[in-house]
């Protein structure tokens, strides 16, 4: 498919014409304003051949291009005179659609903090599906060493499920993972679960630390990352950089895990606590109406964790009058969630969506509804609003015939039907079914717009970028200086230098998933300590953003380099940035090919510096060499062939 078919096909799934303010591009991606994102088909776009994935950032929709971007650019103009001289983002009008409320944010933010953690909840959710089958049939005993090994195997992700959302919020948020790491550890700490489940008063400073349970818990967990983001920030803005790499993490940590221990923590259980009281007046005089209300809530209770706080109520009245009846909702709820993904498994095309719908609605019929309920109903949310829609369904069949559980099973879902064997058992699993039943029909009614990839459990392959060609446009349609690149160089082993002062990082770490995924290539990141950048090779400068912010280096060696130095950093159209170099300049390792103004940029976007091998695909191994602090010239990559 050639350029000006590309052009076509992209306006055509960004919802056509119609539907574009403006577009324009950065060296790697276009980056549209449109009417209605929702109008866009990130399925569609992803088939094109020029297409490496499509990303979301505030309200711009960027279509990730790589090297051709100007190419592919320049014949959407031609072939859409209306979009020339779209340098910038339009601003917005009275018809364009307006910004997401905060449910939706909210909905997908824990969409993209789960996403990347899917493959593994999905996997251990499995096989806690398969061992709690095997129980259930007779299959496998508990008390035999087989069990408790493959138990910890499908239960330790979810018991360190926190650290897991650590990591995927901390990239989220732009913060460090690995301090996030820290953070939840202490938290998970065996010492200090003792400390906090002693039944002794608690206190830091003088300040009172509610006992709290940690594991399994996301919503906490959540908060404290969202604090330490900030706080990590603010720390890293005062600190001087001579000392950033010890007092960063270490004020940031000594802030954060104090304050979720003393505030954060104890938040959920404080409404929980609240909550309990509701939820006992609706179970013992709701009727049909308190198990709509409680049926279909069960999913949000579950997922805050505030469920914990009714676990002492559900004890009492088992003990006391024999029965409960907050636990068969949550069965009920289960089978929502399980219904909900298999509707999207009969309504979804992608095949990789379907199997992974199917599996999902499996472990969740086991009572595992983690990799169903975040990995797939909430991310293309209509599942999850039809998996509620069921659930409220049952649960005013069970309220209405007054279903009971009578012991406290240990899993939930199918295999814990025997704990409400009873007077009222045959309408708890008609109750179930009715939730199972209507959500996979509301699932299938609804439908979903698939425009959010099921991540795989590695990246995606970066895919080849086609070397520079020369491109002539005028000044409106593109914003990249190219110069007529040499003829192709083959790739040898090289050495590639840190281009600047500062911190080096895994690219992995960098917010954008453009290069957090390695879709344009394998490489490195710097977290910079000065404004200066230096050629990290031998080479030749090809082509210069206009706005200054992105360099692209063909080494002597054969080697592409991209360098972007910040996030969405196009936006500031060459403010605090000075080129030193033109392009076809011939460089040196070392030698200054920009300046920038590292405190302005910093006061508005994240200054992280991606360099990126764009020939990825030429060579065997590209390898970090200095994680860590780095100085100019210091060498940080290898690439061999």
């Amino acid at each position: 498919m050639n350029n000006q078919e590309t052009a076509k096909k992209i306006i055509e799934s960004v919802g056509g014409l119609h539907n574009v303010n403006s577009v324009y591009h950065c060296i790697t991606r276009l980056r549209f304003s449109l009417k209605d994102n929702d109008k866009a088909n990130a399925a569609e776009l992803k088939k094109l051949d020029k297409v490496m994935g499509t990303n979301i950032a505030g309200d711009q929709y960027q279509v990730i291009i790589g090297n051709d971007v100007a190419k592919v650019f320049n014949a959407m103009a031609q072939e859409y005179p209306s979009l020339k001289g779209d340098a910038a983002p339009a601003p917005q009008t009275s018809g364009q659609k307006k910004t997401k409320n905060p449910i939706s944010r909210l909905f997908d933010f824990i969409a993209g903090v789960f996403a990347p953690i899917l493959p593994a909840i999905a996997g251990a959710g499995l096989l806690k599906g398969f061992v709690a089958l095997f129980v259930a049939w007779n299959w496998m005993s508990v008390d035999t060493d087989v069990y408790r090994i493959i138990s910890a195997i499908g239960d330790g992700v979810f018991y360190f499920l926190p650290i897991l959302i650590a990591v995927s919020a901390s990239r989220k948020f732009g913060a460090n993972p690995y301090v996030g790491i820290a953070v939840v550890a202490a938290l998970l700490y065996p010492d200090m679960g003792a400390l906090l489940s002693s039944g002794n008063p608690v206190s830091f400073l003088g300040l009172p630390v509610t006992a709290v349970t940690y594991s399994s818990t996301v919503i906490p967990i959540l908060l404290a990352i969202w604090l330490m983001a900030y706080v990590e920030k603010w720390v890293d803005k005062i600190m001087p950089s001579s000392v950033k790499l010890l007092f960063v993490p270490l004020i940031t940590l000594v802030v954060v895990v104090p304050i979720t221990l003393i505030a954060i923590g104890p938040l959920g259980t404080v409404i929980g606590n609240g909550l309990s009281g509701g939820i006992n007046w609706l179970l013992a005089s709701g009727g049909v109406v308190g198990g709509v209300i409680l049926g279909g809530a069960m999913a949000l209770i579950v997922m805050t964790g505030m469920h914990y706080a009714i676990v002492p109520v559900i004890l009492s009245n088992l003990a006391t009058v024999g029965f409960d009846k907050f636990l068969p909702l949550t069965y009920i709820s289960n089978m929502g969630q399980a219904g909900a993904t298999f509707g999207v498994f009969f309504r979804a095309k992608d095949k990789k969506l379907k199997s992974v719908a199917l599996s999902t609605s499996f472990t969740a019929l086991m009572g595992v509804t983690e990799p169903a309920m975040y990995g797939v109903n909430m991310t293309y949310k209509k599942p999850f609003i039809a998996g509620m829609i069921g659930s409220a369904a049952g649960g005013a069949f069970a309220m209405g015939f007054g279903v009971n559980a009578y012991v406290l099973a240990g899993n939930g879902g199918l295999p814990g039907l025997p704990a409400m064997i009873g007077p009222t058992f045959i309408y708890a699993i008609i109750s179930m079914a009715i939730a199972f039943v209507v959500a996979t029909a509301v699932s299938l009614i609804l439908g979903i717009k698939e425009d959010i990839p099921v991540p795989d459990a590695t990246n995606f392959g970066a895919k080849k970028a086609e070397p520079a060609q020369a491109a002539t446009s005028s000044p409106a349609a593109s914003d990249i200086t190219v110069v007529e690149e040499p003829a192709k160089i083959p790739a040898t082993n090289e050495i590639i230098l840190s281009p600047m002062n500062g911190r080096s990082i895994p690219l992995t770490e960098v917010a954008d998933p453009t290069f957090g995924d390695e879709l344009m290539g394998k490489g490195i990141a710097f977290v910079p300590s000065e404004g200066l950048l230096t050629s990290p090779v031998n080479g030749t400068v090809m082509n210069i953003f206009k706005t200054k912010h992105a360099i692209v280096i063909h080494s002597d060696s054969g080697a592409e380099l991209l360098i972007h130095v910040g996030i969405n950093t196009v936006k500031l159209r060459g403010q605090y940035f000075e080129a030193l170099v033109e392009s076809g300049t011939k460089v040196m390792a070392g030698d200054p090919i920009l300046n920038f103004d590292l405190e302005k940029i910093a006061a508005e976007y994240d200054t992280t510096t991606a360099m990126v091998v764009t020939n990825t695909p030429d060579y065997a191994v590209v390898e970090a060499l200095e994680i860590g602090d780095v100085a100019v010239t210091k060498p940080v990559l290898k690439v061999e062939v």
